[in-house]
């Protein structure tokens, strides 16, 4: 493989990853929802956020049990607790990083 094939599939995914992503804001853009649908909506952010971070905790099936899945689920709870007070992201964020490299580095 020749190094302009790889930037050339690397160029493709990424107008593909673009486009599907835009598409739906562009087409949703002029369309009004009804208030079921809004608020239905409004649940999809927390879900994708969930969908993502609870395999994290819970990888490994007994991943928990050990000190390194013990730290992950304090950092995780303390970040959540900060999300819920202060609705900073970033915060949240560097909060909870901070939590697990502190705990991480406690635990060993």
């Amino acid at each position: 493989m020749t190094n302009t094939y790889i930037w050339l599939t690397m160029a493709a995914m990424g107008a593909v990853t673009f486009v599907t992503r835009l598409l739906p804001i562009v087409m949703l853009e002029k369309l009004h929802l009804r208030g079921a649908w809004q608020r239905a909506l409004r649940f999809v952010p927390p879900a994708v956020f969930a969908a993502i971070i609870v395999p994290e905790l819970t990888a490994g099936g007994n991943a928990l049990l050990s000190a390194a899945g013990a730290a992950r689920l304090l950092a995780a709870m303390l970040a959540a607790g900060v999300a819920w007070r202060t609705r900073s992201v970033l915060l949240t964020i560097t909060t909870g990083m901070a939590a697990l490299w502190l705990l991480r580095g406690v635990v060993g």
